[in-house]
């Protein structure tokens, strides 16, 4: 059996009583970084095998861990924060399961966008989920995005949080309301409500832009 097991995004407590039980249970637990995941499993006296899996050497290593599983093996998968695959290394092993009929059982858990979604006022009957903009052909993603009639939602990295933003000023004018969630369930959790111009404004005041960031953009009405 291969488990995904979501991990919190921010606050270690934020974790299900079904994960911890998973996690201590498993025969070995794939992470995507040692470094990373020591904190959350030390916080939770978590002392099972570990071995790292990322993008760097999924297609390796995969092979080893079906064999492992075909022999009997439990394994689970966690990544730095949140649920594995969603923006996030996970999605090759998976579909590499699927493939070789190996049962996959996904525990619910953290994600980003949820809860950013939910406090953002922005209608939640209907949204598209990004991710990460594409860095190839993001104009045409940007452009598409402009007419989209659902809500949207993006994830951006501190680095390239004043380029998208100025970006959608561009492709979907500076009065388009958005609203800004940095660092989801983490001691520096903060919600910004406006238009895109008055971000980007904001932003621009910042002299060292940090931490994780999720993007709630109201749809095109016309």
């Amino acid at each position: 059996m291969l488990y995904i097991v979501p991990t919190p995004i921010g606050n270690l407590e934020d974790f299900t009583f079904r994960s911890l039980r998973i996690l201590k249970e498993v025969d070995l637990i794939l992470v995507e970084s040692y470094k990373t995941s020591k904190k959350l499993l030390n916080f939770y006296n978590i002392k099972n095998n570990i071995n790292e899996y990322h993008i760097y050497n999924e297609h390796k290593i995969i092979p080893s861990i079906l064999k492992k599983i075909r022999e009997g093996k439990k394994i689970a998968l966690i990544s730095n924060a949140g649920t594995p695959s969603i923006s996030d290394p996970g999605f090759l092993l998976i579909k590499s399961c699927i493939k070789a009929s190996v049962p996959i059982e996904c525990l619910p858990g953290p994600t980003a966008f949820v809860p950013a979604l939910v406090c953002s006022g922005i209608p939640t009957n209907e949204f598209i989920f990004i991710g990460f903009l594409p860095k190839k052909k993001r104009k045409i993603k940007l452009e598409n995005l402009s007419k989209e009639s659902r809500t949207i939602i993006l994830y951006e990295s501190p680095h390239r949080l004043l380029k998208t933003l100025n970006d959608m000023k561009y492709f979907f004018g500076s009065e388009r309301n958005i609203v800004i969630c940095k660092e989801i369930s983490k001691y520096f959790h903060n919600i910004l409500r406006g238009n895109v111009e008055k971000m980007i404004l904001y932003h621009q005041n910042i002299e060292k832009i940090l931490g994780e960031y999720t993007i709630i953009i109201e749809k095109n009405f016309y």
